[in-house]
């Protein structure tokens, strides 16, 4: 299932980009929730992600971003993490992944552009994945891309 017209938007998102091989994601997410909370931040919301590189690219470049309480930021320039007052992006195409993370997300990433192709339709950011949660604590995540 994909859906058109998605939109991800937060209000007081922190971000880094990070290099790192696949298997060692949780590493990186670990690592920018433990930054901003060791700086005294409070997040509101789970971390997600864009990934930049190719994703054949043996160690994965993604910008990670978390909402955070906190709508003043201050941060050693030497930790190299940015803030947005508001982040959103719109005319997203979305799928999501219910199980099997590692194998589903090779599978959904690839439907995604074999949709784009099938509707005429060009790539415009890079992909997004969130990780949500239903409301009987069971986790999801959503992959999407914008699209022109």
């Amino acid at each position: 299932m994909i859906v058109e017209n998605h939109q991800i938007a937060y209000r007081n998102v922190a971000s880094k980009l990070y290099n790192f091989l696949p298997e060692e994601i949780d590493i990186a997410l670990n690592d920018f929730d433990e930054i901003l909370t060791g700086h005294g931040y409070h997040p509101t919301g789970a971390i997600f992600f864009s990934i930049i590189s190719d994703p054949t690219a043996e160690v994965m470049t993604a910008q990670l971003f978390l909402p955070i309480a906190e709508s003043h930021f201050s941060f050693p320039k030497e930790e190299e993490v940015n803030f947005s007052s508001y982040f959103i992006v719109d005319k997203l195409v979305m799928t999501r992944i219910t199980e099997e993370y590692e194998v589903q997300s090779q599978v959904k990433y690839w439907e995604l552009f074999a949709y784009l192709k099938e509707h005429n339709m060009t790539q415009k950011t890079p992909v997004f994945v969130q990780f949500k949660k239903t409301r009987s604590k069971r986790t999801y995540a959503e992959m999407s891309l914008g699209v022109l």
